[in-house]
């Protein structure tokens, strides 16, 4: 249509008016929605309207006319040779892209909808663009009895620290299920922080590589629940009746600042019916544009009746929300609701096992 305009409007003007050379556009916006066979038919068309409208005004073999159907020629040819680059570098970029999501995936497992009585739902939310994940980590591990749960950040955060991230996430759930105790296992995942930073870390970023933690250990039928904290928040404990309290917590310094810090046990009940919410310091650290912190706890006690997935959906508007639209640093949070056991429904299935092993 605009080559149809440009022609018929170049015809109709007089002979001293020239608006041959605006068909240029024509093939130069081409490549913004379709790819270098489509620029190229676009060029050619704008070439014969050229030619058309060489005819219309003395012929094609003037010097003006010859001119411009050069220049037209030769432009309409770097444009489709600029499609063609575009192209494959789109390609390149969306394989590259592909690439980068398989792997982020393959690095932070996605949590089970369920274990046993607990409920569970995440939400990651990363500051660089184009990532999924970045400096803060989750993980969930299943051990005999129970469950035990992770969530940490490293320092840094987009693409630069899933490094440490890889790191810390591999070391706990190759140690996790091991029967020792929480405190125990930071010291492992001490250790190889530790040993990170001494093998791989930059001179100029000596003593700066650090993450903290914190380890959660949930019985599936006690509710005495246990945790460590490596530097890291408390969670919140959502019960229902719109009560929130932060279970007490002694941290201890954050993963690879000490080696031989001392980690501590605390113990707090988590009840059938209670939701447990983990997050990272990206969440309550986040600012609104009066530089407010979000208000986690306050926000919190609007959803304690809620599921743990309409919980995350919440958290994620509403944080948001506060932000802007945009973070300035990695967030995650998990939600791990204990649910309330039927003792009816209960006995009825050890009933049916006993009917059947009788």
């Amino acid at each position: 249509m605009l080559i149809v305009v440009i022609t018929v409007a170049d015809v109709q003007t007089p002979t001293n008016v020239h608006l041959g050379p605006a068909l240029v556009i024509a093939p130069a916006l081409t490549p913004s929605f379709a790819g270098p066979r489509t620029t190229a038919a676009v060029g050619a068309l704008a070439l014969a309207a050229q030619v058309l409208i060489g005819i219309a005004h003395g012929g094609v073999t003037t010097t003006n006319h010859v001119v411009q159907i050069i220049t037209l020629a030769v432009l309409s040819v770097l444009v489709v040779v600029y499609s063609a680059v575009r192209e494959r570098r789109q390609a390149q970029l969306a394989q590259i892209r592909s690439v980068a999501e398989a792997a982020q995936h393959v690095l932070m497992w996605p949590l089970p909808e369920q274990i046993g009585p607990l409920r569970i739902a995440s939400l990651y939310l990363a500051a660089e663009d184009e990532a999924q994940i970045g400096g803060d980590l989750y993980a969930v591990t299943q051990y005999e009895g129970g469950v035990r749960v992770m969530i940490g950040d490293v320092r840094g955060k987009g693409l630069a620290a899933i490094g440490e991230a890889a790191l810390l996430l591999g070391s706990f759930r190759e140690s996790a299920h091991r029967h020792i105790p929480l405190p125990e296992l930071a010291v492992l995942l001490d250790q190889s922080i530790t040993r990170y930073a001494a093998d791989l870390e930059p001179l100029e970023e000596a003593g700066e590589r650090f993450a903290t933690a914190l380890l959660v250990e949930i019985p599936d039928q006690d509710p005495l629940t246990r945790m460590t904290s490596c530097g890291h928040p408390p969670p919140l404990l959502l019960s229902p009746g719109s009560a929130v309290t932060v279970p007490s917590l002694h941290p201890s310094p954050p993963l690879g600042v000490h080696s031989d810090a001392e980690h501590t046990l605390d113990v707090f009940s988590f009840e059938p019916g209670d939701t447990l919410l983990l997050y990272t310091d990206g969440v309550v650290e986040a600012r609104d544009a009066r530089g407010l912190f979000y208000p986690l706890t306050d926000r919190a006690a609007r959803w304690t009746e809620d599921r743990p997935e309409a919980l995350m959906h919440h958290v994620r508007r509403d944080l948001l929300t506060h932000v802007g639209g945009r973070l300035d640093d990695d967030a995650a949070l998990i939600a791990v609701h204990r649910t309330v056991v039927e003792r009816g429904r209960h006995h009825g299935r050890a009933g049916d096992d006993g009917h059947r092993h009788g």
